[in-house]
């Protein structure tokens, strides 16, 4: 995907952003590495030092994270609040998740890649921070403002879901990935379900202190 942007005027948070959905595609033929930012550069027509200056040590984590987030601004770019406010909460989640699954439906390989990064014991508490941050980028967008134990369930099944997803999906050799997406619809009506029976049981105003703190703790892993 080629880039109209003038890389000059970016921040270098900015361009590795902007730079990360062409890493991307090159990561199916060269993995997450200074090969594939290399020529992602030159086909966005970024300097390539420039490109390095902004991925020091091209280190493969570094690029991902940078991918991630790029799918997390053009989620929140396709659809605002205001756009799912339209649909029900089921429909809402669904719609954030399928959209990120759409984000990357032809570059299945480079999921897988990325997936294996991200599975490396030195990038595990740093990929729970990304999977956290995305869980909760889509419950807000869904409307979401619990602030109590509800906050920490709802992103941390939802990370679970979506991860379990992309499990699925890098494995889906399906019609438009059918599989994957009936995968989604059954642990979306799962959760459904589970809510009710958790708002049943705990009443509406009920927490559970101690769940909470650990929960809490996921969100903002100790360094």
């Amino acid at each position: 995907m080629t880039q109209t942007v003038d890389f000059a005027d970016l921040t270098l948070d900015e361009l590795r952003v902007a730079l990360a959905p062409d890493i991307a595609a090159s990561a199916i033929f060269d993995g997450w590495n200074e090969t594939a930012l290399v020529a992602a550069a030159e086909m966005a027509g970024c300097d390539v030092d420039v490109a390095k200056l902004a991925f020091p040590g091209s280190k493969p984590m570094d690029m991902v994270e940078a991918w991630i987030t790029s799918v997390d601004q053009a989620m929140e770019a396709e659809w605002p609040q205001e756009r799912l406010a339209t649909l029900k909460i089921r429909e809402r989640i669904r719609s954030l998740v399928a959209f990120r699954l759409e984000a990357v439906a032809h570059i299945d390989e480079a999921v897988r890649r990325a997936l294996a990064v991200m599975a490396q014991p030195q990038n595990a508490r740093r990929s729970l921070r990304l999977g956290w941050r995305s869980a909760d980028i889509m419950w807000r967008l869904a409307g979401d403002t619990a602030t109590d134990y509800n906050h920490y369930t709802k992103r941390a099944i939802l990370a679970g879901i979506y991860s379990a997803t992309l499990a699925v999906f890098v494995n889906d050799d399906s019609d438009g990935k059918a599989d994957t997406h009936a995968f989604l619809e059954r642990r979306i009506d799962g959760v459904m379900k589970f809510e009710k029976v958790k708002a049943q049981f705990l009443g509406k105003d009920r927490e559970l202190p101690s769940l909470t703190r650990f929960l809490g703790r996921l969100r903002y892993p100790a360094r």
